[in-house]
């Protein structure tokens, strides 16, 4: 990036900040450009999104707050509209959109989310609804029932991924990403194919492709969290 001061190329700087968000502090590594003629201090969209997902990452880790793919997928799995899941929640009419579109919900609120993640509580919340009128209410809940069935039925199938990729939530271990099968089988069946590695190679590609995508993004790409061990990282 060239200095709007002088028109020279800029050097790319990383430092050290601490950055405040709703009366918490958070440490960053703060990237920006430096114009060395100046001494100004430039950024760009990019870098002002990597500087503020760190405090967002640090802040929806300390309290628990599930990521927008999460707020996703919790309506999604229910076939229900942003404005729909909103209502049942007694939320603002684009509040939930909002969230999804990456606006951190309130703590409070977050703990709505969460818990219609049951469908136990979703009926729940539906019957409590008086923006829904007694068909679309029996339209949810038949939902809800059906995903309670689906999930005992195929309780294997969830016990399974908990047991290859645990079962918990977005952290800086896990590159603030819930963990993804799909995702981590695609990335073996890529590597598999292009490059045919030995075991000890495939689990370092895997974690240098998640490594590398965290450290542009300060997102991981699979979720998967590693083991550091003698040969090198390996998939937990």
């Amino acid at each position: 990036m060239k200095s709007p001061v002088t028109g020279k190329e800029m050097t790319l700087t990383k430092e050290r900040r601490s950055i405040g968000f709703r009366k918490e502090s958070f440490e960053v590594v703060f990237h920006y450009y430096k114009c060395e003629d100046s001494g100004e201090q430039f950024t760009t969209t990019a870098l002002d999104e990597v500087n503020m997902n760190q405090v967002y990452n640090q802040y929806r880790d300390k309290f628990k707050i599930p990521f927008p793919e999460e707020i996703s997928r919790i309506r999604e799995k229910y076939g229900l509209s942003a404005t729909k899941m909103s209502a049942i929640l007694g939320f603002g009419a684009n509040s939930y959109r909002q969230y999804e579109a990456g606006e951190m919900p309130s703590i409070s609120n977050a703990r709505l989310i969460q818990m219609i993640d049951d469908p136990g509580k979703l009926i729940e919340m539906v019957n409590l609804c008086d923006g829904l009128d007694d068909k679309s209410k029996a339209k949810y809940i038949q939902k809800a029932n059906l995903l309670k069935e689906e999930r005992k039925k195929n309780s294997f199938n969830f016990n399974l991924k908990n047991y290859l990729l645990g079962n918990h939530l977005a952290n800086i271990y896990s590159g603030y990403r819930i963990p993804s099968l799909d995702k981590f089988t695609e990335m073996v069946v890529y590597f598999s194919e292009q490059m045919q590695p030995f075991k000890t190679k495939m689990n370092k590609l895997l974690f240098y492709a998640d490594f590398l995508m965290f450290k542009q993004s300060c997102f991981s790409i699979s979720g998967v969290r590693y083991n550091a061990i003698d040969m090198g990282p390996v998939p937990n």
